[in-house]
């Protein structure tokens, strides 16, 4: 069995700044964590797959995409899930919802893939640049730091990203392009 998730990566520039942002949390506020990912937006959360079934799992996905539209995405300044994490916001909007609402049903249909703990909770896509092991002392402070602070992009996501942990990090496996 290996672990897998489903996310959107944005352009390489955005990953860039974003892993300029996660070097800076683990500097100067001893989060790593966040660094152990390719800068992304969750779509559906880590779950476990058969190793000697990962060709049904693609397959499957790569159906899904090809069903589907490109999405507008828009990063907008940073929030916060209180007491540990911080991320890049990213804007709500319809399109977005649907695209990971819609993955949800297909990969439970289709797979039998079930996040019992995003069925509980509504989606909040972000982007995280400060992880789990931000201590609450830290958060604090770099929360003062990061609330106010400016950031703004805008991009086409084209492709949903199938990623694979391999022990210590997660590496991008497999992209499936969007129909248009």
């Amino acid at each position: 069995m290996s672990r897998f998730f489903v996310a959107l990566l944005p352009p390489q520039d955005i990953q860039d700044c974003a892993n300029e942002i996660k070097q800076y949390f683990a500097d100067r506020y001893g989060s790593s964590g966040a660094q152990k990912s390719p800068p992304h937006i969750t779509l559906q959360a880590p779950f476990e797959w058969a190793d000697s079934n990962v060709s049904l799992l693609e397959d499957s996905l790569n159906t899904f995409a090809t069903s589907r539209k490109s999405v507008p995405v828009t990063l907008d300044n940073f929030a916060a899930f209180t007491p540990r994490v911080i991320y890049i916001d990213v804007v709500q909007t319809p399109e977005l919802m649907d695209l990971q609402a819609d993955l949800m049903a297909y990969v439970e249909s289709n797979l039998g893939i079930v996040d019992k703990v995003a069925q509980t909770r509504s989606f909040t896509p972000h982007l995280t640049v400060a992880f789990r092991d931000l201590t609450k002392q830290n958060f604090k402070i770099a929360w003062r730091e990061f609330v106010a602070r400016q950031l703004h992009f805008e991009f086409t996501s084209d492709r949903l990203t199938l990623l694979l942990h391999d022990g210590k990090r997660w590496n991008v496996k497999t992209e499936f392009s969007f129909a248009s």
